[in-house]
């Protein structure tokens, strides 16, 4: 009993790490809603008013919410800086409040300021923000000079609260978030190979569902392993460790989704094309009503079940006899004597089993440790010789230099700050002729469709999500407001139940969290005694003339259209790619050895500003359909070749220890043409009027016939590099079209 009680325990734990990566949702909305309700109940202790009760509420969900250094120390150093900035802050926006004009010009500095210092990092953009929210904090509330004192202790306990719990109730170092997102990149892990467990099962019927989930799980996965990528610094306690971190969650990674293509190819007709694993909607290859029945299927099955129950299960539990028999069985499929009698391509989905078993066995030793040795089999302890040859061959690598910043106008700093202050001024000459009480509402929509946007088309689509939560929200905050009636401590109880949600959905929905903001002001209003139809209604107005400012200002003044952006964004990605490929083929060639995981970590993230910038071009209201399709189809193009290029690095790694990896210098010749075209397609970007073209020739998979005699040309390392080149190549050669770049036929 208590081991099925712990088995479930631990699924459902694997279950909410992998829903919410690291638990940062679940932090961000505990410690929210914590500050608020420490805030509201020293304040009502000491005989606050309702009023004083809503401004410390709103300060201490601002001081939460604003500081995102990842380490405590320089959180508690920003959280001490801002204290000040929001007394001074709420101090002017009092005094101001009856000077209109005086008022307003300082609020549209104050907002230029705000977003001007986002150059100086995390600290910048957090005392930036306070600054501006703080002083929408003394509007809302209507502050009077007389209170001052009042809102200067309602302000101070938020802040006060906002620390305690921060540091003393809901901690956050970065080594234990960075342990919660190993735990989740295990369970998502886990996850994808059930998947691909229903995969090989599925038929006709069910192969589309089944291959979209295969799609999510991989990025799901991916995600994951970005995310630790991210919190490796601060996390862990050296650059070593770091390294090894990120070599073992590269291999496992690389590894199951090879697997995942191994498994499709063998359940098709033809050749799975990696593609299919990135395009959403691409069809699905055909398969059989069932796969072919025999031992070789049945094996096939349960050694999915054993490597996922070796991905998923927790230190304590992975150790035994049955499961090291597992792992043995599984680590033995890495040599060739050991494969079951079966189809060639159902003998590579049990070599790809091997490797993928390989690379968690060294996760495992990289995140908790030496594991029991005691019943090895010999394949078992060849995999450990070349993991422990691997990392002591990890070193801290090379310093990098950084990139040289824009500098004025060209800055984007400077120039959002300007956009901002243009369209806030607007939104404030608008805002005063519906409501010259209420006017601040449409300077907050403003304010905010300017945040984590770089384009005119991110900003739309902001605006579009914002107007559309808010139209929702005003209809929920219509119904609460009705049950709440004048019961305060009901209403505070459903703000805090709101701002959680807010928090924990907003990184999925920016729809839903404005849907929340505004079901949550609308019982604010009714806290202040100020609800009625005509406010909500009128929040809604504001809301859409401060989203119509913000996309005046982003259209006309020093905008950046979505199209410049994106070829911007992806020349950088096609460089990270030439980096990433000529490093891999150099060193796989015979060359010096590079620091091949930064670079592809670089490639992940060019891509994901690239991914994160396309997003207005693939929004689903957007009316140029053929556009849309077309955007989606470069970046699955795109992620198909980053993922061959992940490949080839890891590869490349492994050859200064892995005794069945040796450098083959005829690698450099296949991958000119490539590269090559990579080079085209980046200068067509760029410029319209380059006369580059691609080329296309002998595919790269006529190197992989054997010669005369049936003998093959290459190793089996080898060839799967070369396997991946070609795949590469096909994939660069499929960027030409949509991206308009010529395509050279070789004469005959």
């Amino acid at each position: 009993m208590k081991a099925a009680g712990r088995s479930a325990r631990t699924r459902l734990r694997d279950r909410v790490a992998a829903s919410d990566p690291g638990l940062l949702r679940l932090t961000a909305g505990l410690r929210t809603v914590g500050a608020i309700a420490l805030t509201l109940g020293v304040l009502a202790a000491f005989g606050q008013d309702v009023k004083h009760l809503v401004a410390g509420a709103m300060t201490a969900m601002v001081a939460t919410f604003a500081i995102r250094e990842k380490e405590p120390r320089p959180q508690a150093v920003t959280l001490a800086l801002a204290l000040p900035v929001a007394l001074a802050s709420v101090s002017l926006s009092t005094l101001l409040a009856s000077r209109v004009v005086i008022g307003d010009a300082f609020f549209v500095v104050l907002i230029f300021g705000a977003v001007f210092v986002r150059r100086f990092g995390d600290r910048g953009t957090a005392l930036g923000l306070i600054g501006f929210q703080v002083y929408f904090v003394s509007l809302f509330v209507g502050g009077k000079v007389s209170g001052l004192p009042g809102l200067w202790a309602a302000v101070a306990v938020a802040f006060a609260s906002s620390a305690v719990v921060r540091f003393a109730v809901v901690p956050a170092t970065p080594a234990r978030i960075l342990g919660r997102l190993r735990q989740a990149f295990r369970a998502r892990l886990a996850q994808l190979i059930a998947t691909q467990i229903e995969l090989l099962d599925a038929g006709p019927d069910d192969i589309d569902k089944t291959l979209e989930h295969l799609r999510e799980g991989t990025a799901r996965l991916h995600e994951t392993a970005l995310l630790i990528q991210s919190r490796l610094e601060e996390g862990t306690p050296d650059e070593p460790t770091a390294r090894l971190v990120q070599r073992r969650i590269a291999d496992a990674e690389i590894a199951t989704e090879r697997l995942g293509l191994l498994l499709l190819t063998a359940r098709s007709a033809e050749r799975a094309d990696t593609l299919t694993l990135h395009l959403p909607g691409a069809p699905a290859p055909s398969v059989g009503s069932s796969p072919a029945p025999g031992e070789a299927t049945e094996t096939l099955r349960r050694d999915l079940a054993a490597l996922r129950a070796l991905g998923v299960r927790p230190p304590g539990e992975a150790r035994g006899t049955a499961l090291s028999h597992l792992r043995n069985r599984l680590l033995g499929y890495r040599d060739e004597e050991n494969l079951p009698e079966a189809t060639p391509a159902v003998q590579d989905v049990f070599r790809g089993i091997g490797e993928t078993a390989r690379a968690v066995m060294g996760l495992r030793i990289a995140l908790d440790g030496p594991q029991d040795e005691s019943d090895d089999a010999p394949a078992t302890t060849r995999s450990r010789e070349e993991l422990d040859a691997e990392d002591a061959a990890i070193d801290a690598g090379e310093e990098t230099t950084p990139e040289e910043e824009p500098t004025g106008l060209r800055r984007p700093t400077t120039r959002a700050a300007v956009q901002v202050a243009v369209g806030s001024s607007l939104a404030i000459v608008g805002g005063e002729f519906l409501s010259s009480q209420r006017w601040y509402w449409a300077v907050l929509t403003c304010w905010i469709v300017f945040l984590n946007t770089a384009s005119t088309g991110e900003i739309l689509v902001k605006g579009y999500r914002r107007l559309l939560g808010t139209v929702l929200g005003v209809v929920a905050g219509i119904v609460l407001a009705g049950l709440v009636g004048n019961h305060t401590w009901t209403a505070f109880g459903l703000v805090l139940v709101l701002i959680f949600a807010m928090f924990y959905t907003a990184p999925l929905s920016y729809t839903l969290m404005s849907f929340f903001v505004t079901a949550m002001l609308g019982l604010l209003y009714t806290l202040l005694h100020t609800y009625s139809l005509s406010v909500l209604l009128l929040r809604v107005e504001e809301t859409a003339l401060g989203a119509a400012c913000g996309i005046a200002a982003a259209a006309l003044v020093l905008p950046i259209r979505t199209d410049r952006r994106t070829n911007d964004l992806l020349g950088t990605v096609l460089e990270r790619l030439t980096d990433v490929t000529e490093g891999a083929v150099d060193q796989l060639s015979g060359g010096p050895a590079a620091d091949l995981l930064d670079t592809a970590r670089d490639l992940d993230q060019a891509l994901g500003d690239f991914r994160a910038a396309t997003q207005p071009l693939t929004h689903p209201i957007t009316p140029l359909r053929a556009r849309r399709d077309t955007a989606r189809y470069v970046v699955a193009l795109l992620e198909t070749c980053a993922y061959h290029a992940r490949s080839l690095a890891a590869t490349a790694e492994l050859l200064p220890t892995h005794p069945s990896i040796a450098a083959d210098p005829r690698l450099r010749g296949a991958v000119r043409r490539t590269v090559r075209n990579i080079e085209a397609i980046a200068a067509r970007v760029a410029d319209d009027d380059a006369g580059t073209e691609v080329e296309t020739g002998p595919s790269i998979a006529s190197l992989l016939e054997p010669d005369a005699a049936g003998v093959p040309r290459y190793g089996r390392i080898t060839g799967r590099v070369l396997r991946h080149l070609e795949r590469l190549d096909e994939a660069v050669v499929g960027l030409a079209r949509p991206l308009g770049v010529p395509v050279k036929v070789p004469r005959r």
